[in-house]
């Protein structure tokens, strides 16, 4: 009788499950959030933070590329459910490190994160973004 119950309950709450409704495209969220978010991680030493006001700024970005992580994993873009979601996984990991440095106003923890980042978006971009790393004819 208990295992019918929990059975009702599981099964009431996907019937629940809110539906995602993606607004942008793959490439906007792409060009407009992701880019920008990793930008600014990456080049962190063209205009290192110096104030609370630039380090919240940086720290709204690496949660800006974080969350585009959990972006990407919607049934609606998610392109398998193998690499695709262990190559997002890495992003949002990449991410959450920045804010957690950037939070602690710890520059070379942002400088840690790079490669990790650089990992997850040269990993993805091979498999799924056509002619990538190809030269251009």
């Amino acid at each position: 009788m208990l295992k019918l119950a929990w059975m009702f309950v599981a099964v009431a709450a996907l019937a629940q499950a809110p539906e995602f409704q993606p607004v942008g495209t793959m490439s906007q969220l792409m060009v407009n959030i992701i880019y920008p978010a990793s930008d600014a991680i990456f080049y962190v030493d063209r205009n290192p933070p110096s104030t609370g006001v630039e380090w919240n700024a940086l720290a709204n970005q690496a949660l800006m590329l974080a969350e585009s992580g959990n972006l990407l994993l919607m049934p609606v873009r998610a392109r398998d459910k193998a690499n695709w979601i262990k190559d997002s996984k890495m992003m949002i990991d990449a991410g959450a490190a920045a804010y957690k440095a950037a939070l602690a106003k710890d520059l070379e923890g942002i400088h840690a994160v790079n490669d990790a980042l650089y990992a997850s978006c040269v990993t993805c971009h091979a498999q799924y973004r056509e002619g990538y790393g190809k030269p251009k004819r």
